[in-house]
């Protein structure tokens, strides 16, 4: 992972669902494993809730907050 896709990791905003309008760092872990498995869920959105999911059970989604864009 380089640092151009966790900036673009911190910025995806949710684009379906209950979760919708919101950073996906914002968004329960459960949930991101639920919605993950899915099969209607797939490609790059799908690696980006794993990681999330990853990141979050490891304590680590806060690393994401300064890469957070100002939404304009």
């Amino acid at each position: 992972m380089n640092e151009h896709e966790l900036i673009e990791l911190a910025n995806t905003i949710m684009p379906f669902g209950k979760y919708k309008g919101k950073l996906i760092k914002d968004i329960p872990e459960n949930y991101l494993i639920w919605l993950n498995s899915q099969e209607y869920v797939n490609g790059k959105l799908s690696q980006q809730l794993l990681l999330m999911a990853d990141l979050k059970l490891n304590g680590l989604e806060k690393l994401l907050i300064p890469l957070v864009r100002p939404i304009s």
